[in-house]
């Protein structure tokens, strides 16, 4: 064969594949488009950005909970603010120990009793100090009478404090037990001993005592090797714990009982035999996580640093921000159909407005 026959072999192949090329393109661009279509975006928002403002001009707002269709919000400077139908009313908390004055500290986790609608009764945790023996946190019981509430017992005390790192998170958990976050108090080397309540997450029964399946006997103790775990949430009998990292390394973990969590021997995803590395951790950059609420098998993390809200699908073990742009948020709240916040931009390191900080909700679709 001529060697100008084999160029026309060779030139006519170049123009059929380029050809054939331009026709799979083409016809492949309805075939990926139907695809996207019939397969929806795994990641995709699953929270309305319509946010709605229910309550402004908050005090360093730390925990929610609601009784029917009326809120109760924890304010750090010592106030219970009662929320109903917008309607908002800050009722006064005698306590028997004055409210310290550090950072992060004063008056932080409440909970309602489940029984709340026939004993007035809740549960709060907060930091004092004595003149004599130093700074410390308590859980108290709280009982309210008309628009103000009166510290009626004290559960646990002199849990040592610092100006840092107090945890404070109070949730009951479907056991009916009363779950406690505590921080290490910046002595690191406190979460890995067993004997200290610091640390760790507690847990006791609503009288205070400790519950017979308690991991440490005679211990209010649940986990340990924590640094500053400031959220809970339960899916099912499954409960989960936000937790402050070392200039980052931000933590979501799974907690179950006895178990060390790590803190200070390990973090990130560093592991060591005996320890539990986290089942999310934030790397390099800082979340500040706080106060957390379950639904339909993804959590909701209040992230202060990271001024969102962030969905952690523990199905597909990925995790994104669905609400951004109103800066620090403390905890969460969810009834099912909408998730409810509050933001902290009056607690000294965020930016607030006018009339920050505001309790917030959105409606969350097909009930995720």
């Amino acid at each position: 064969m001529s060697f100008i026959k084999k160029r026309g072999y060779l030139l006519l192949g170049r123009i059929g594949s380029i050809f054939l090329t331009l026709v799979l393109l083409l016809s492949g661009c309805s075939f990926f488009e139907k695809k996207q279509t019939q397969e929806p975006d795994r990641d995709a928002v699953d929270v309305q950005q319509e946010v709605e403002v229910l309550a402004e001009n908050l005090s360093v707002p730390w925990s929610i909970d609601r009784v029917n269709q009326t809120f109760y919000i924890s304010e750090r400077t010592g106030s219970i603010v009662k929320i109903t139908n917008r309607k908002i009313e800050r009722q006064r908390v005698h306590l028997e120990k004055p409210l310290a004055e550090a950072a992060e500290a004063g008056l932080l986790g409440f909970v309602l009793d489940p029984q709340f609608s026939e004993n007035h009764k809740a549960y709060a945790y907060y930091t004092y100090r004595d003149e004599k023996k130093g700074q410390f946190n308590r859980v108290v019981v709280l009982r309210t009478n008309g628009n103000e509430w009166t510290e009626a017992a004290i559960l646990l005390d002199r849990i040592p404090s610092a100006a840092y790192h107090h945890g404070g998170r109070l949730k009951i958990g479907p056991d009916r037990k009363l779950y406690i976050t505590t921080g290490d108090a910046t002595e690191p080397d406190l979460a890995q001993n067993v004997k200290s309540l610091n640390g760790k997450v507690l847990r006791m029964n609503l009288d205070g005592s400790i519950p017979a399946d308690n991991p440490f006997p005679g211990s209010s103790v649940f986990s340990y090797g924590h640094r500053n775990p400031q959220g809970l949430a339960w899916l099912g009998s499954r409960l989960y714990a936000s937790e402050h990292g070392q200039s980052a390394h931000d933590e979501i973990n799974m907690i179950k009982s006895g178990m060390n969590y790590g803190w200070p021997v390990i973090q990130g995803q560093a592991k060591k035999a005996g320890m539990v590395t986290p089942l999310f951790q934030s790397g390099e950059k800082t979340w500040a996580p706080s106060g957390m609420a379950a639904s339909n098998g993804k959590l909701y993390v209040a992230a202060l640093r990271g001024n969102a809200v962030f969905r952690f699908d523990l199905a597909r073990m990925r995790m994104k921000p669905v609400i951004t742009g109103l800066g620090r948020i403390r905890d969460i709240f969810v009834d099912g159909e909408y998730l409810y916040f509050i933001s902290n931009n009056t607690d000294g390191r965020g930016n607030p407005d006018e009339t920050d900080d505001k309790l917030y909700r959105v409606l969350l679709k097909n009930g995720n």
